[in-house]
């Protein structure tokens, strides 16, 4: 167990800039991923190439820093090299782990690199100490992603049965709790973000200005559609989010209303202190498809908030959020709204 240690700040980058505002910032890893459908955030003009992982590995590890490679969606029966050679490469680049999904990669990886670190990703879907446990003996795992589905106590119960780290998210935006195993995307545009790499592919995206209706705020109002399904319109001076199925607004028994989730971000700056008592391991902030800006934004504060709270359990005193961290994480988050998520179930 981590307990009483200060865990990990793992932070996002879909670019180089990102990635260096990442280690600038206070960062202790950066994970990434490569340009391709290896990778779940396989965003068009974002992620890696042979070039920038050099360059990115090479500025962390003068920094003193990892790089952890995202490999994690699941290889396609008839392309399974493209996943092993993806494997190759960041073994050949120097990363520091691998973040894994699939077991047949996670086999590849141990007995082709026995000394470099795996580490189960979230899109392994991985919610209990027996699964953890599994991948530990017959992958070498050293590290778990834990899906954004569990209360802080089933979080300290599955760390008090296993030695494997545990990783747990701390900022960005939520998942609809099905990690690993969502099909909404593929519903709706026939490629899922487990297999080819994007949930929500740009090239199903379409924004659409109209007039309002007679119903509506007066003014030009835009739809957003992904693959002609309408996931959200948008009145005059409201900010437009992308437009992804579990976060989009839906007619239900003549209501509209948010009906799989709210467009809000995951933020734990207010649990802390009880995410180091329980021994995290390390704490991850999401958004490799947002930009520098906001990857420097969040890394500064959630170091200078995880040295406060470190600080205060080991001097015994009151651990506070500073207000300006809760203002500067309230202008990057989605739908500027934030939330415990399933670290707070009120109703339990």
């Amino acid at each position: 167990m981590n307990a009483g240690k200060i865990p990990a700040l793992i932070c996002p980058a879909g670019s180089l800039p990102a990635l260096k505002a990442a280690v600038d910032c206070g960062a202790d890893a950066v994970y990434a991923g490569f340009r391709n459908d290896t990778n779940a955030r396989n965003f068009a003009g974002l992620n890696f190439d042979d070039k920038t992982l050099a360059a990115g590995v090479d500025y962390a590890h003068r920094h003193g820093r990892e790089i952890l490679l995202a490999i994690n969606t699941y290889p396609q029966p008839g392309r399974e090299s493209a996943w092993q050679k993806a494997v190759d490469t960041a073994a050949d680049f120097g990363a520091d782990a691998l973040i894994l999904a699939d077991v047949g990669l996670m086999a590849y990886a141990r007995e082709r690199y026995p000394d470099l670190h795996l580490h189960l990703s979230v899109q392994g879907s991985a919610t209990n100490y027996e699964a953890i446990n599994f991948c530990q003996r017959a992958f070498g795992i050293r590290r778990a992603v834990l899906p954004r589905v569990l209360t802080m106590a089933q979080v300290e119960n599955l760390i008090a049965h296993t030695t494997v780290e545990v990783e747990v998210f701390g900022f960005g935006s939520l998942c609809v709790m099905n990690e690993g195993r969502c099909w909404l995307s593929s519903y709706a545009t026939g490629e899922s973000p487990n297999s080819a790499g994007a949930c929500s592919p740009a090239k199903f995206v379409r924004w659409e200005k109209r007039p309002a209706r007679l119903d509506e705020t007066p003014g030009e109002h835009l739809d957003a559609r992904l693959n002609g399904v309408l996931i959200d319109t948008f009145p005059p001076q409201r900010s437009a989010g992308y437009p992804v199925l579990c976060k989009g607004r839906f007619a239900v028994r003549n209501e509209t209303y948010y009906a799989l989730e709210e467009p809000t971000s995951l933020n734990v700056l207010a649990v802390l202190p009880q995410i180091i008592h329980i021994g995290v391991a390390a704490l991850k902030i999401e958004g490799r498809q947002r930009s520098p800006a906001y990857v420097a934004q969040v890394t500064k504060v959630m170091r200078a908030a995880l040295d406060s709270a470190l600080d205060a359990v080991r001097r015994g005193v009151a651990y506070r959020v500073d207000a300006l961290w809760q203002s500067e994480l309230a202008r990057v988050a989605e739908g500027q709204q934030v939330t415990l998520g399933a670290y707070n179930r009120p109703w339990r």
